[in-house]
């Protein structure tokens, strides 16, 4: 049944920030919590008294270091994003058919997580294809569900509905985290059972999101194409030309592919991290040892993004969203070489209070400002197209030179001390992001 729809509508709107209630459960539990613990602990091989002795896999014949494999499947399924998403945004665009994308995208990563309950180091090339799939699900909805956003509500709401999307997205996985390490700790509920909940959380709560959403139909107004396949690729190119007239547009999304680089690195692999380069104490504090520690410190970031989306959205306000991400970029230079350095839990927990507070800050922040940027048009979906493209390109390379740099310097401290260097030029970007806007007399 077709919906009237209208742009403001306050229930279109909470639908809308509701599916990062849906999916940021991925995001949190998938990509930074529960699974990557799992997955370092069932890929190290360890004597018969539980000591490790290797942490080295066999992938198609050829050996890696167990992280350094995590990096590289994560770049190959963003390189796939890159090649897909023209295709389908602009088939969405063109058809009008982007929430049956973004729902598309949306059951193919649920089927990825809840594959993973099958996981399994004997078989680890069928295994990481579960890993592969759930990435591809997740990051593909995130196009089409961005692009909505400028068709509910007006540009001068973007930067309080994108924070409070994000803030629903942190609260909501953080619920799912602690009920599943209560089923853990209370029944013994085996941990692979909490994939397959990731899994029912994600399409469960989206359907509340795709009742309310427009399906798009009514802004899809094309000529006949004779070759809709290419016709997303012939939007980028179209953007591409377009973005000529708009540098403002253009600075801002050359910032945010390098800074982003950074920040999605630091979130797919910062567990992986402090497992490996953190000082965990045996049988020590409960705070001391790393089962407890990491889940700790996941809680205390996602805890903490909540009050940093809401701060730099309030922040942005008095300052402009540019020098707010200029602020947040600087705390994320900071944020690495304090990293490089620390051995002991408890700076890993301070570490983990910053890196909270600006990560939801900085993503939130991006999404509303890119979105305020855009000229008029209907191309919604070609334009954040574009975005997502850009996006995913800095992320095949941000995990890949992570793996690259821990497989030659045997640790991961060098790798983590690399991404200073993504969010030092995304600064002098935005600098000049800036100054454009100066020139043109439009703040953002």
């Amino acid at each position: 049944m077709s919906r009237i729809f209208k742009k403001n509508d306050p229930k279109v709107i909470k639908a809308w920030t509701f599916y990062d209630w849906a999916n940021s459960v991925y995001n949190l539990i998938i990509s930074t919590a529960i699974f990557p613990i799992f997955y370092g602990e069932v890929t190290k091989t360890k004597d018969a008294d539980g000591n490790v002795i290797s942490e080295m896999v066999t992938f198609f014949g050829r050996e890696f270091v167990n992280t350094e494999l995590y990096s590289y499947v994560y770049s190959a399924s963003f390189f796939l994003i890159v090649l897909l998403v023209p295709i389908l945004s602009g088939i969405a665009d063109y058809m009008g058919t982007k929430k049956r994308f973004m729902q598309f995208f949306c059951y193919l990563g649920a089927a990825g997580c809840a594959s993973l309950y099958f996981f399994d180091k004997d078989s680890l090339e069928i295994s990481m294809l579960s890993v592969f799939m759930a990435s591809i699900g997740f990051w593909g909805s995130l196009v089409f569900y961005n692009s909505f956003l400028l068709e509910i509500a007006d540009k001068d709401q973007h930067d309080k509905i994108s924070a409070r999307g994000f803030s629903l997205g942190y609260i909501g996985s953080v619920l799912l985290l602690v009920t599943i390490l209560l089923l853990n700790g209370v029944v013994d509920m085996p941990i692979k059972y909490s994939f397959l909940m990731v899994a029912v959380w994600w399409v469960g709560f989206a359907q509340y999101t795709y009742y309310y959403l427009p399906n798009s139909s009514h802004y899809a107004k094309r000529e006949k194409q004779h070759n809709i396949i290419w016709y997303g690729y012939r939007e980028l190119l179209k953007v591409w030309g377009e973005l000529k007239q708009h540098p403002r547009v253009k600075w801002f999304l050359g910032s945010y592919f390098t800074y982003n680089m950074g920040v999605q690195t630091v979130m797919l692999l910062a567990v992986l991290f402090a497992s490996k380069e953190i000082d965990w104490v045996k049988g020590g504090e409960w705070w001391q040892t790393k089962e407890t520690g990491l889940i700790v410190s996941i809680i205390l970031i996602q805890l903490i993004a909540v009050a940093g989306a809401l701060t730099m959205s309030n922040l942005s306000k008095k300052l402009g969203n540019i020098k707010t991400l200029m602020v947040a970029t600087v705390i994320w230079v900071i944020c690495t070489v304090i990293a490089y350095y620390i051995h002991l839990p408890l700076e890993f927990y301070g570490l983990a209070v910053l890196v909270g507070f600006v990560m939801g800050g900085i993503q939130s922040l991006s999404r509303s400002t890119y979105s305020k940027m855009l000229p008029p048009t209907e191309d919604h979906a070609s334009y954040f197209s574009f975005f997502d493209v850009m996006e995913k390109v800095g992320l095949i390379f941000g995990p890949l030179c992570f793996g690259i740099l821990e497989g030659v310097f045997g640790n991961m401290r060098m790798s983590v001390l690399m991404l200073m260097v993504f969010f030092i030029v995304g600064f002098f970007l935005l600098m000049k992001t800036g100054s454009v806007e100066r020139k043109t007399a439009t703040p953002t």
